[in-house]
């Protein structure tokens, strides 16, 4: 068990680990506010009030980030599919 997960991390190019972050990007991206992030707690004005410095408040600033950045999410999902589609 331990050599093929071994053998896996060793597989596991820049390339992999540079697609599984936009796949996170990804993620953050796509949560709403008002119906998930809200009701459970995680909305932007719930930490601004000077909270910002805990985990959950940079979580939530980091959510917010990606969320303002979904132009250069969507180039970079474009030319990750044009590399993939070109590298077979």
């Amino acid at each position: 068990m331990s050599k093929s997960i071994t053998k896996l991390i060793k597989d596991m190019g820049l390339w992999t680990l540079l697609e599984g972050c936009l796949l996170i990007a990804n993620a953050l991206a796509i949560l709403n506010e008002d119906r998930f992030l809200a009701p459970r707690g995680w909305s932007f004005s719930e930490v601004s009030g000077g909270r910002t410095k805990s985990f959950k408040g940079q979580l939530i600033g980091l959510i917010y980030a990606t969320q303002y950045l979904r132009v250069p999410l969507i180039l970079l999902n474009s030319i990750c599919i044009i590399i993939k589609l070109v590298s077979g």
